[in-house]
């Protein structure tokens, strides 16, 4: 076998524009609304700026409301199936504390924000990561019926499924906003005007 042909190492960035997003935001969040804003709108600007589809996640120390880290969907950008915006957003907070387990140290306990309640993939990497609350914008067929996105065989427990592992969840903040979102990308998917992702079926838009 020529080992050298084989990937040793594998990465994905945030774009810069969502630097530019962030230069004038508070330095810590009063209110969950003030979260999702910030979300909602890294989900519209990533899909208009090409890097992926309309899904943001940030993740914000719950004791002091300072942002840990934001992030959005790099599939397109970064050639990764796995790169969703909850990954990415939990994979630089990761990086940002030097740790894999976010709520490693009980003083400092840290909440992800997501435009919808996670894909079945990014489930798992919000339920292992460590955090103690999950803030979502909705739940419901309104995703997939807009975006025409599969989300795959989530169990329908699935915010018993968290709270039972101690991460408390909060549904249905900004939920028309981010609803507005998916709908203006089905839109532009419809035009041909959006990139069609999914490994194993066509009609399915990338997440």
């Amino acid at each position: 076998m020529d080992v050298n042909r084989l990937a040793l190492d594998y990465s994905a960035s945030l774009p810069m524009w969502v630097l530019e997003e962030l230069v004038d935001e508070p330095d810590a969040y009063q209110t969950d609304e003030q979260k999702m804003a910030l979300v909602n709108r890294l989900a519209r600007r990533n899909y208009r700026e090409g890097t992926g589809g309309p899904f943001a996640a940030i993740v914000v120390d719950s004791e002091t409301g300072e942002l840990v880290s934001a992030g959005v969907n790099v599939v397109l950008a970064s050639g990764l199936s796995a790169a969703h915006a909850e990954v990415v957003a939990l994979s630089l907070a990761q990086a940002a504390v030097g740790g894999w387990d976010l709520g490693a140290d009980a003083a400092t306990p840290r909440e992800i924000i997501v435009n919808w309640r996670p894909c079945v993939q990014c489930y798992g990497a919000v339920l292992w990561s460590g955090v103690t609350r999950l803030v979502v914008a909705g739940d419901g067929p309104e995703l997939e019926h807009l975006t025409g996105f599969d989300e795959g065989p989530m169990r329908e427990d699935w915010a018993e499924q968290f709270e039972t592992r101690g991460i408390a969840v909060t549904e249905d903040v900004l939920r028309d906003e981010a609803i507005a979102v998916f709908r203006e990308y089905g839109e532009v998917a419809a035009a041909g005007e959006a990139t069609v992702y999914n490994a194993r079926a066509q009609g399915a838009l990338e997440r």
